[in-house]
């Protein structure tokens, strides 16, 4: 239901102030050539029903408007926008200097104006992507006074910092991974962190880390982790920053990951990619959409939850290394 509050206003059908009322709409909207739904909110007139022009709802229509573009389009959000510019405290025009642009330019995307796919990505990246937002300030330094580098150069340094000491389980996961298999491309990191939290979850009743993947066209992806590696594209993943001695998990966890890499390392990426396809989670989550219509939406832990509980039921799993009958099985079906 809607926030809004039936409340008097003028009627120019009526010609006099009534009481109105607020009624959600779903239609169609066309931007840059992109058709989408979004839920419009309407005032209609208690007494003979024709709609009333109310500029508040107007305006909030427009940022529904503008948030289901975004969503649909792959935009980045204002709000991440002023993430950005508040975790590396360097203010708005220096930043954008720096990114390489215009010095107005983060300005009008932080009014509101609407960023290439193009821009949108680069600044998606440089949220969690530190080293290329230091990368791309060592390029345009020379656009900005040495204050304003040096600022941004403190801030990166402060944020890296603070991901070494609040190291997630997932980062120690993936160094395990990477470490066992030797070669793991992106695409293949991202459904056997999709595997290993399954399984955990159904052999321990506890999920492995607490990061939520999305349903994107090629299966489930943890977007964090999609950004921090996405470059290596098609190529195995060479970290060489990534420090192997230090990997926190127990003995239970890397027993299970090891299974993983058995029964489901042992498959290329995009032959990993059609299993999660073929799988409830994927598919409930993106049954609405259409085969390559991007999404950012979440698969839901219980979908998770129930799917691989149903799996380790179906094939009476005792241990671990029963995984193997279920990948064995799923491989023959994708086939």
């Amino acid at each position: 239901m809607s926030d809004y509050q039936p409340q008097r206003t003028f009627c120019p059908e009526c010609r006099k102030d009534v009481e109105y009322q607020i009624e959600d709409s779903v239609e169609k909207k066309e931007v840059r050539g992109l058709e989408f739904e979004y839920t419009a909110e309407r005032a209609y007139c208690n007494e003979c029903g024709v709609e009333i022009f109310i500029p508040e709802l107007h305006d909030h229509n427009l940022q529904k408007i503008d948030h289901a573009y975004r969503e649909k389009a792959g935009i980045i959000k204002v709000s991440e926008i002023k993430e950005i510019v508040e975790q590396y405290n360097t203010g708005k025009r220096p930043l954008s200097l720096l990114l390489g642009w215009g010095e107005t330019t983060l300005t009008r995307y932080l009014d509101g104006d609407i960023p290439s796919k193009s821009y949108s990505e680069t600044l998606k990246k440089v949220k969690d992507d530190y080293g290329y937002m230091r990368q791309l300030a060592e390029e345009n330094k020379d656009k900005v006074s040495v204050k304003a580098f040096n600022g941004l150069m403190g801030a990166i340094k402060d944020l890296q910092n603070n991901e070494l000491k609040t190291e997630k389980k997932i980062d120690s996961v993936i160094k395990y991974l990477l470490k066992e298999l030797g070669e793991v491309t992106p695409l293949a990191l991202q459904k056997l962190l999709y595997y290993s939290q399954g399984f955990y979850k159904t052999f321990y009743d506890e999920f492995l880390f607490d990061n939520d993947c999305e349903a994107w066209v090629h299966g489930p992806v943890y977007k964090k982790i999609y950004f921090k590696y996405r470059d290596y594209g098609y190529n195995p993943i060479e970290d060489k920053s990534i420090e192997f001695e230090n990997i926190n998990l127990t003995e239970a966890e890397e027993e299970l990951l090891d299974s993983v890499i058995d029964n489901f390392g042992c498959y290329s990426a995009k032959t990993l990619e059609k299993m999660t396809h073929s799988e409830r989670p994927w598919r409930l989550t993106r049954k609405n959409l259409k085969p390559e219509e991007k999404s950012n939406e979440i698969i839901g832990k219980n979908l998770i939850a129930d799917y691989f509980k149903d799996v380790n039921n179906k094939y009476q799993m005792l241990n671990v290394e029963d995984i193997n009958d279920y990948s064995e099985e799923l491989f023959i079906k994708i086939k």
